[in-house]
């Protein structure tokens, strides 16, 4: 009896160090390049105070070519995860940074409406399969119980990086007329490039699966391996063409779509909501970070509760019904400090979801099914990309206000709310 409670004590701390070592190696790496992935998605907001007027985009036409991005992004997200799936990790993630990198920083060359939105949909095909890939590749490192902590701390990158999105980008645009350029163009080049420094980096860093690692111990790679084995669902749907039939897939996949529309509405137009209120560009960058950072605090809690509680759908109908109640609230008052209250509340939720969220595949898919299934999941529900910014922009040429713009999103985070109570009733979730 002692013999077998000192193997299994040496099996647990070869475990854990294994899952420390991992989450050192790859985290920070990962999360860098995620906080640098959202800036590019989400700078055109800042670069619209400028460039706007200089390209002759009405908010219509901002709004659709911010949108076009995810047209390439989900016409390529699953053909690029499943050849992640194929080549591994390492080299994939590498050049999905690169080329992303690239785009986005051509996005400067822009010189109209057409031009733009060509350039915006380039940097969605470049930037296909990042985050299914990284999730994917997190459930081949970590067992289910180290799983949603590395999420939470990976996800954690996106309201931080929009907390440092608006003093960043701002000050970028002062470098208007440095080597003839605009502030605008500086921003997008001054934002993209990093990225293919850090593709380079992943080839140095990543490795494809820990029976790879040579920079594991012997014993700490059988440990982790076996962990993993052990909280693989044997029952769980390995095969992607299967995957494609289980009405769970289709269910994530029309609330996510529900909550891109939230998440890139507000992400896109926040600062020219808040220049509605006649801010100075200084004030706007500052402004729109408070939000986020409320929100980057409160995810990382509502993360380790998470990881405690393991009630995935119910954490996530939660996540979802407070950025509804945030946006609607946004629209009580006109005045400034009511209405970013209501968005701060708003982004907590949203915030929030995406460690829900991404925590429920991987407990019905395999492997195989994992990658292309996340990669559908993705790229269908991620079409609200598009719809999210385009909806504001028409509906602020429409009404003059972008008070119906925020109910619109509201509204779609309401019905992700109903959704999910919907798969909780079907799935019958256990510890919900």
């Amino acid at each position: 009896m002692r013999t077998t409670t000192m193997i299994q004590e040496a099996t647990y701390n070869a475990e854990n160090a294994a899952c420390r070592k991992a989450a050192w190696r790859f985290i920070p790496l990962l999360a860098l390049a995620y906080f640098i992935n959202y800036l590019d998605r989400t700078n055109v907001g800042f670069a619209a105070l400028t460039m706007n007027r200089d390209l002759g985009l009405t908010a219509s036409q901002f709004g659709f070519a911010a949108g076009i991005f995810y047209v390439g992004y989900c016409l390529f997200e699953v053909p690029s995860n499943l050849a992640l799936y194929r080549f591994g990790a390492r080299r994939w993630l590498a050049r999905i940074m690169i080329t992303w990198g690239v785009f986005a920083a051509a996005t400067s060359f822009a010189r109209g409406p057409a031009s733009y939105a060509a350039l915006r949909m380039l940097a969605g095909i470049g930037e296909a399969g990042f985050f299914p890939g990284v999730i994917f590749y997190l459930t081949l490192w970590f067992p289910p119980q180290y799983r949603t902590r590395m999420m939470a701390w990976f996800l954690s990158a996106v309201p931080f990086s929009s907390v440092f999105s608006g003093p960043l980008s701002i000050a970028m645009l002062k470098l208007d007329g440095v080597l003839n350029l605009h502030g605008w163009q500086w921003l997008f080049v001054l934002q993209g490039l990093p990225a293919c420094v850090l593709g380079l980096l992943c080839l140095y860093v990543l490795t494809d699966s820990p029976e790879k690692a040579r920079w594991l111990s012997p014993e700490e790679r059988h440990a982790l391996c076996a962990a993993i084995a052990r909280g693989s669902d044997r029952n769980a749907e390995r095969h992607f063409g299967n995957a494609l039939k289980d009405w769970r897939v289709w269910m994530l996949t029309a609330i996510l779509f529900s909550y891109i529309i939230g998440i890139l509405g507000i992400g896109v137009w926040l600062p020219t909501i808040l220049k509605a209120h006649h801010l100075t560009d200084y004030q706007i960058g500052l402004y729109s970070a408070l939000p986020y950072v409320v929100g980057s605090v409160a995810m990382l809690i509502w993360g380790r509760v998470l990881a405690r509680s393991q009630r995935y759908v119910k954490h996530l109908a939660w996540t979802c019904g407070c950025a509804a109640v945030g946006f609607f609230c946004s629209v009580a008052s006109s005045s400034l400090v009511p209405a970013l209250l209501g968005m701060t509340v708003a982004v907590i939720g949203l915030s929030s979801v995406r460690t829900c969220f991404y925590s429920v595949p991987s407990t019905f898919l395999g492997r195989e099914a994992a990658a292309g299934g996340l990669a559908v999941i993705n790229a269908v529900g991620s079409l609200g990309g598009l719809v999210g910014p385009y909806m504001v922009g028409w509906l602020r040429d429409v009404t003059g206000s972008f008070n119906a713009g925020l109910i619109g999103m509201g509204s779609m985070l309401a019905l992700a709310t109903v959704l999910t109570i919907l798969l909780s009733a079907l799935t019958q979730e256990k510890k919900a």
